[in-house]
């Protein structure tokens, strides 16, 4: 059995002797561990979310930074865009996020990969793990596939679909293992700012806080706009503050300019 995948099960609390090896001659794959942790009831899920969070904290050199987007003009793109749009074609501002995470990725790469045997492994693909509640008790973060060569309309249907088969526990092994990078949003539950936790191997974690409107200065006057807070968790080993700060620069224009998005 390889050393990685011994290592992935410890860091998730997962016992190999209840796992099923799906992998040559019945071998054990860290894609069948990642499986085996997601299919976790709710306190076993606690138990490997609390270990892999620890190993984290305890192995990775977190930097943070944040930034606010002014979402006024954006938000009202959307709600044009989806007034002519049935309302279960109708895009949520969620899909517009994780696309601009993934173009700014493309921009600064050093944020997208893992790190693995002490050197960081780039990914070719964006493949962005979304931080999903579960209703009966815990997180994950299955990821959408190679988000930055696709459409919103494209990512939107897959956006749904994946958030109703995660809540379903009918999440695929590829889904489960292979993000390269994490988005995370309390937004819906009124938090303003978070400062997230890198999922390892990963490199980095993007986080959403809520649109607030509030006092802005545009043009020289103060005007109520529609702001969110951005923030970045990133993995001094593969990358520093100025790339970081260039990555949510990306991040905060792509969501200013949704028509490229």
């Amino acid at each position: 059995m390889r050393v990685w995948v011994q290592k992935r099960a410890k860091a998730l609390s997962v016992d190999l002797a209840n796992v099923k090896g799906t992998g040559a001659q019945g071998a054990i794959t860290t894609a069948d561990v990642e499986q085996a942790a997601g299919n976790a009831k709710p306190d076993a899920m606690r138990q490997a979310i609390a270990a892999a969070m620890s190993r984290s904290k305890q192995e990775i050199p977190h930097y943070y930074l944040a930034t606010t987007v002014d979402m006024t003009d954006t938000l009202d793109w959307l709600a044009e865009k989806n007034a002519s749009l049935p309302v279960q074609a109708r895009r949520v501002y969620a899909v517009l996020l994780i696309k601009a995470v993934a173009l700014a990725l493309v921009e600064v790469p050093e944020l997208n990969g893992y790190w693995v045997d002490g050197q960081f492994e780039s990914s070719d693909q964006v493949n962005v793990g979304m931080a999903i509640s579960l209703r009966q008790g815990g997180l994950i973060a299955p990821a959408l596939h190679d988000v930055q060569g696709k459409t919103l309309d494209t990512l939107m249907a897959e956006f749904r679909d994946l958030v109703n088969r995660a809540r379903a526990g009918r999440v695929s092994r590829a889904e489960f293992t292979e993000a390269s990078v994490t988005v995370s949003s309390l937004g819906e539950q009124g938090v303003e700012m978070m400062y997230s936790i890198i999922h390892p191997p990963q490199v980095a974690i993007v986080s959403f806080g809520s649109v607030i409107e509030r006092p802005w200065c545009v043009d020289g006057a103060v005007v109520p706009r529609k702001l969110m807070n951005v923030s970045l968790a990133a993995d001094h080993r593969a990358s520093d503050g100025h790339r970081g700060a260039l990555f949510l620069n990306h991040v905060s224009q792509y969501l200013q300019q949704p028509e490229l998005l």
